[in-house]
């Protein structure tokens, strides 16, 4: 087996040369490092990353929490955030809660006697109950994507998700909708509210009747709520769909009853791009402060939606 010792002879530096090469943590001039990857790489040289964990402290591995990966946002969550991870020498460690609160606790539990140098968690559906038991990890951990309060002693970075419901509310109205229907997942509430706010600013109301829950983020869920939605609402000229999956479930439903997109049937959906992973909690060896990250999120008008009257 191929030592760290053996790289270090084949280029001429000292042992702990070539781990501050391989750690990245100090800084190594260009032309030794050159010299130090060459023979890493003529020699096969594949680090004892247990070893090192116990030497260093860290392990360079990262936990990700998301509710599941069956929808677009959350699997560009993950890709996003494991590519950024790979960019500064880290590893991903993924954990799907499956938005059940009982397996995200028994998640929970294990990372607190895991090795991981911080953790990121996604989406809050299932965890806010089980957070506590994270209060005392030795390692950061940062809530993202959060549309339920946040406990005040972690930071989040989220979105003002009640300004994004009021900026397609503000489109709608913009095209002259007045009679429209809301298809929501039960925890976009604030994207609700943000959306009914822009209907109230020209007296118009969105009565909680014309709001159909879908139980889970889903295409079928989508289809099931606009069906629901277009047949007690027949006259309706618009959707707002809280999450993009809801809406392609809502194009489908609206084809099957013979309305045409964007024509006669308007469909206006919240979520797009997700956000990228912050690395200055992990690379910070003093305790993070919970500052509260609120990202504003813009309008993308698509061809989905028509003006009336």
């Amino acid at each position: 087996m191929v030592t760290m010792q053996d790289v270090a002879e084949r280029a001429g530096v000292t042992k702990q040369t070539v781990s501050n090469v391989l750690s990245g943590r100090v800084a190594v001039r260009p032309a030794t490092e050159a010299r130090v990857r060459a023979a890493i790489a003529e020699l096969g040289y594949v680090p004892n990353l247990v070893a090192r964990s116990l030497a260093t402290g860290s392990t360079r591995t990262v936990g990700l929490f998301v509710p599941t990966v069956s929808t677009a946002f959350y699997a560009e969550v993950v890709e996003e955030a494991e590519d950024v991870l790979d960019a500064h020498g880290y590893r991903l460690l993924l954990c799907t809660t499956r938005r059940d609160g009982e397996r995200a606790r028994r998640h929970l539990a294990g990372l607190t006697s895991r090795s991981i140098d911080a953790l990121l968690i996604a989406g809050d559906q299932g965890l806010t109950d089980h957070l506590p038991l994270l209060s005392r990890t030795r390692f950061p951990v940062v809530l993202c994507a959060w549309e339920t309060r946040a406990p005040a002693e972690f930071p989040v970075v989220t979105v003002d998700y009640e300004h994004g419901g009021y900026l397609a509310g503000r489109h709608l109205r913009e095209l002259g909708h007045r009679n429209v229907a809301v298809l929501a997942s039960p925890a976009h509430t604030l994207r609700v509210n943000g959306f009914r706010r822009a209907f109230a600013e020209d007296g118009l109301d969105v009565p909680a009747g014309a709001v159909h829950l879908a139980p889970e983020p889903s295409f079928r869920a989508g289809i099931e709520a606009a069906r629901a939605a277009l047949t007690a609402h027949p006259s309706a000229t618009a959707l707002f769909a809280t999450h993009d999956v809801l809406a392609v479930g809502a194009l489908e439903a609206a084809r099957d009853a013979g309305r045409s997109i964007p024509d006669d049937l308007s469909v206006v959906a919240h979520d797009d791009t997700p956000e990228g992973l912050l690395m200055r909690a992990i690379e910070n060896t003093t305790p993070t402060e919970p500052r509260p990250g609120l990202l504003q999120p813009t309008l993308i008008a698509r061809e989905s939606t028509a003006r009336r009257g």
